[in-house]
C-alpha cells in the first residue's frame, strides 16, 4: 500500500485504476476514429477537440470508483465486477448527458457514446479476466515477520487468511511475552541473530504483536533491522493500515498522542469543508425539495402523525442539536420517548418508511442541519444523548468521535452495515476514529462517491 492524502491505497487497486483510465481514453479515441470514418471526417480532428475524450474517460472512471469497482468483492469476482462496471458506465453516461446542457463543447461525445460504451465494457472486462489472478500474486503483497505468538499475533494470522489481505506472513517469533497461541512460531532463543534472520527470510516489514513490551522489546535488534531498510511497525498502526479502522483492542493513549493524524482543525481544510457543505446543502435542498414533499404526503396518507419529526442528537464537542427527518416509523414507535435501537425487519417501520430508508430519502431533510452548520455531509453519524451516555461508559475513546462534526454519511456508513447493538457501535466507532484521525478533503470526496454504492446496493440499511 501507499498513502495518498493520509489514506491508504493498495498498489493493485492504484495500477488497475490507472490502467482502466488509459483503456477508457483508448476506447473513446478509437470510437471517434471509427465514427469519423463513417461520416467522412478526419479522425485526427479529435485532437483539436480533446474535451469529449477527457470528459468521457474522467466521468466513467469517477463513476467506477463510486459504485465500488475497486472494492474487494469486485476485485475477486468477475460477476461482481461485471455488475458494477455496467452500472458505473451507465451512471457516467447519465452524468455526461446532464453536463451536455451546461457544457455544449462536450456534445461531440454523443456521436461516439454507443461505441465508446461497448468498447469500454469489453476492454474493462477483458483486463479483469487477464489480470484477475495477477492482482492477487505475491509480487503485490508485503512479506511480514511477526514478533509475537500470542492472541495479537493470532489475530494477524487470521487476517492474513482473508482473500483480500495485502500481505503474506513468512514467520512468527515467540518473544516469551505471554502464552503462545500460534503453533508454528520459532522461539526467540533459537534465533542467534534476529536481524540476520529477517534478512534471510526476505521480509519487507516486521510487525510488533507483543502482549507485553516491558521486558521483551528487542530495541537494539529493531534498530538494526530498521537501518537495513526493513519497515518496523507496531500492531495498532498495522491494523489501521490493513483494515481502514482504529483497532480498539490494540491501541493505547500513547498511540493516539504520538501517531500522525487528528489534524481536522487545519484552517484550509475547515474552510473547504464548510464551503462545500454550504454549496451542496443549498443545491440538495432546492433539487430534492419536490421529492421530500412528495414522500411527506405519502407518509401522511399511510399513517397518522406528522410527516417530519425532530430528534435530539449529540454533535461537535458534545453539543446537542435537533435533526429533521422524514418519519419512517409509526407515530407511537417509542413509548414515553424512550430511545430504542432499530432492529432488522423492525415492525415499527411503515411500508413507505422501509422504502425511504433503503434509498436514504429520509435523510434528505438533514441538509438543513448541514446548512446551519450543526452537521456536515461527511462525518460520524450523530447519536442520541441516551445512547452516547451509555456508550461512553462501555467503550474507550468514544468521546473522541465528537472532535469532528457529525455527518449524513461517513466512513463507518460505507464500510459497516447498519448498527443496532453495543457491539455494532464498537465496530462503527473504530471506523469513526479512523476518519477523525485521517480526515482530508480527499477522504470526504471518496466517502461521498462510495455513498452512491451504498444507495444502489444498500448493504445493511434498515
Amino acid at each position: 500500500m501507499f498513502r495518498l492524502f493520509k489514506h491508504y491505497i493498495p498498489y493493485p487497486v492504484f495500477f488497475l485504476g490507472l490502467l482502466d483510465f488509459c483503456l477508457l481514453v483508448f476506447a473513446a479515441e478509437t470510437s471517434w476514429a471509427f465514427r469519423a470514418s463513417q461520416i467522412g471526417m478526419s479522425a485526427g480532428s479529435i485532437y483539436d477537440h480533446p474535451l469529449p475524450v477527457i470528459s468521457f474517460s474522467l466521468a466513467i472512471e469517477v463513476a467506477l470508483i463510486a459504485v465500488g469497482v475497486y472494492g474487494a468483492e469486485a476485485l475477486q469476482s468477475l460477476r461482481f465486477a461485471a455488475a458494477r462496471i455496467l452500472v458505473g458506465i451507465s451512471l457516467g453516461i447519465i452524468f455526461l448527458s446532464l453536463m451536455a446542457f451546461l457544457l455544449p463543447g462536450i456534445t461531440l461525445w454523443r456521436s461516439i457514446s454507443l461505441y465508446a460504451m461497448l468498447s469500454s465494457i469489453c476492454l474493462l472486462m477483458a483486463v479483469r479476466m487477464v489480470l484477475g489472478t495477477l492482482l492477487d500474486m505475491s509480487v503485490f503483497k508485503r512479506h511480514l515477520l511477526i514478533l509475537g505468538a500470542g492472541p495479537k499475533a493470532n489475530r494477524i494470522a487470521e487476517l492474513s487468511t482473508k482473500q483480500e489481505s495485502g500481505f503474506i506472513i513468512r514467520g512468527f517469533v515467540n518473544m516469551n511475552d505471554g502464552p503462545a497461541i500460534v503453533t508454528n512460531a520459532i522461539n526467540r532463543s533459537e534465533i542467534e541473530n534476529l536481524p540476520k534472520h529477517v534478512m534471510n527470510l526476505g521480509v519487507s516489514e516486521v510487525v510488533l504483536a507483543l502482549e507485553e513490551r516491558r521486558n521483551s522489546l528487542p530495541v537494539a535488534d529493531l534498530l538494526t533491522i530498521k537501518t537495513t531498510g526493513v519497515h518496523v511497525n507496531d500492531m495498532s498502526s498495522f491494523m489501521e493500515r490493513e483494515t481502514g479502522r482504529v483497532d480498539l483492542d490494540s491501541v493505547n493513549p500513547s498511540w493516539f498522542i504520538f501517531s500522525d493524524g487528528f489534524s481536522s482543525g487545519r484552517r484550509l481544510s475547515t474552510i473547504f469543508k464548510r464551503s462545500f457543505d454550504i454549496v451542496l446543502s443549498l443545491l440538495l435542498l432546492i433539487l430534492t425539495g419536490p421529492i421530500v414533499l412528495l414522500f411527506a404526503a405519502l407518509i401522511k396518507l399511510e399513517s397518522r402523525g406528522g410527516a417530519f419529526f425532530k430528534q435530539e442528537r449529540v454533535g461537535l464537542y458534545g453539543q446537542r442539536f435537533n435533526i429533521l427527518k422524514l418519519r419512517s416509523m409509526r407515530a407511537d414507535a417509542e413509548v414515553a420517548g424512550k430511545a430504542m435501537w432499530a432492529e432488522e425487519n423492525d415492525p415499527r417501520i411503515t411500508r413507505i418508511g422501509k422504502f425511504i430508508r433503503k434509498v436514504r430519502i429520509d435523510e434528505l431533510p438533514q441538509s438543513w442541519s448541514v446548512l446551519k452548520g450543526e452537521m456536515s455531509f461527511v462525518g460520524p453519524r450523530p447519536e442520541r444523548p441516551q445512547f452516547v451516555e451509555e456508550l461512553q461508559t462501555r467503550m474507550p475513546y468514544y468521546a473522541e468521535r465528537h472532535i469532528v462534526k457529525p455527518g449524513i454519511t461517513g466512513w463507518a456508513q460505507i464500510n459497516y452495515p447498519y448498527g443496532a447493538s453495543i457491539e455494532d457501535s464498537r465496530h462503527k466507532l473504530e471506523y469513526d476514529l479512523y476518519y477523525a484521525k485521517n480526515y482530508t478533503p480527499f477522504l470526504d470526496i471518496l466517502i461521498l462517491l462510495q455513498t452512491i454504492r451504498v444507495i444502489i446496493w444498500p448493504d445493511g440499511a434498515r
